[in-house]
Parts: C-alpha cells; sequence; structure tokens
C-alpha cells in the first residue's frame, strides 16, 4: 500500500510541475497563478501545497531545471578565452537570468543558503557558475596574479551588478553585455 501511496504521489508532483510549464510557457514565470495550475493538474489547490510551500518553491524547482539545462549546453562549448568569447559562452544563461524581471528576482532571492538542508537548484547553479567559470579562467588570457576562483567570484558579481542595472531605468541607456564587458576587462585584463 505504502508503494501505491509514493507512485500516487509522484505522480501527481509530476503532473503539477508539467501543468506549471505549460502556463509559464503560454504567459511566462510571472504569471503563473497556482490557481490556473491546479486546474491544468486537474487537482485541488491543497494538494499543490501538500507538494509545495508556495508559488515561489515551486519556481526554484523550474527555474533551477532551466538553469541547470542552459549550463549543460553552455559547458559543451569550447572554453573561452578572451572577456569576449566568456560574454558570449554565458549569454544563454545571462538571457535567461533576465528574461523576467520575476526570473532575476528570484534567482536572488534562492542564490545562498542559509543551511546545508537549504541548499536548492537556484543555489547549486550559483555555485555551477562558479566552478564554470573558475576552471575556464584557468587557463584564459586573464591577468594571473589573482586565483582563478576570485576571478569567477568577481566574474558572477559583476554579471549580478550588469543584471541589475538591466532593471534600473537610470541604466537603460547601455545593454547588459556592454556595461558587463566593461567590468570583465576592467577585472580580467592583466596590468601592463
Amino acid at each position: 500500500m505504502q508503494k501505491a501511496v509514493q507512485k500516487r504521489t509522484l505522480r501527481t508532483r509530476a503532473r503539477l510541475l508539467a501543468a506549471s510549464e505549460e502556463v509559464i510557457h503560454r504567459e511566462g514565470y510571472e504569471a503563473l497563478r497556482v490557481e490556473e495550475v491546479v486546474k491544468a493538474a486537474g487537482v485541488a489547490k491543497g494538494t499543490f501545497f501538500a507538494h509545495f510551500r508556495d508559488k515561489d518553491a515551486l519556481m526554484e524547482i523550474l527555474i533551477g531545471e532551466r538553469l541547470s539545462s542552459i549550463f549543460d549546453q553552455v559547458e559543451a562549448n569550447l572554453p573561452p578565452r578572451t572577456v569576449p568569447e566568456l560574454i558570449r559562452v554565458l549569454k544563454p544563461i545571462h538571457s535567461f537570468m533576465t528574461s523576467e524581471r520575476y526570473v532575476f528576482d528570484l534567482l536572488i532571492r534562492y542564490s545562498g543558503a542559509a543551511a546545508v538542508a537549504e541548499i536548492g537548484p537556484i543555489a547549486h547553479c550559483f555555485e555551477r557558475y562558479f566552478r564554470v567559470v573558475g576552471n575556464w579562467l584557468t587557463y584564459a588570457d586573464v591577468r594571473k596574479d589573482v586565483s582563478a576562483d576570485l576571478l569567477a567570484e568577481g566574474v558572477q558579481a559583476f554579471a549580478i551588478q550588469a543584471m541589475s542595472l538591466k532593471f534600473c531605468a537610470l541604466h537603460e541607456a547601455q545593454s547588459f553585455e556592454d556595461k558587463l564587458e566593461i567590468y570583465l576587462e576592467a577585472w580580467l585584463t592583466p596590468a601592463t
């Protein structure tokens, strides 16, 4: 009997996730409403909350999975050696992260975990970003007076800064990529 309940629970959760993805595909992340999801999944609202604490908990899973999938594609590229190449290779990640204000805000809120038990898919993606960029910078044409790990932390911090400016009315004149290139050239270029 326990296995039947567990299988039913897993099927219900899968239906909720699939219904959520359908709504997102049609309307975007921010427009998703729990009421639409439960209706599309054919379950009661209480069932949703038995599986997810709230909409953001569901979104952490969906956005984390999407970001992880994008990382898989990005890592299949040849490692970038220059700042322009680095920006080009990371573009699919940055584009998704800034696709909607809601997505960016949720990514920032879930980027760090207060305890090991709270590490979720988004926090893992932020760690993956740092790790992947650090590996690339070890062999890139960048300054060598600072460790690749510290350089990677800076790349991530500057990317987040440039993303946040994308959503700021005071900084609309300059594109995300242009702003990021200024930051990364200053941060990664060896002193002459």
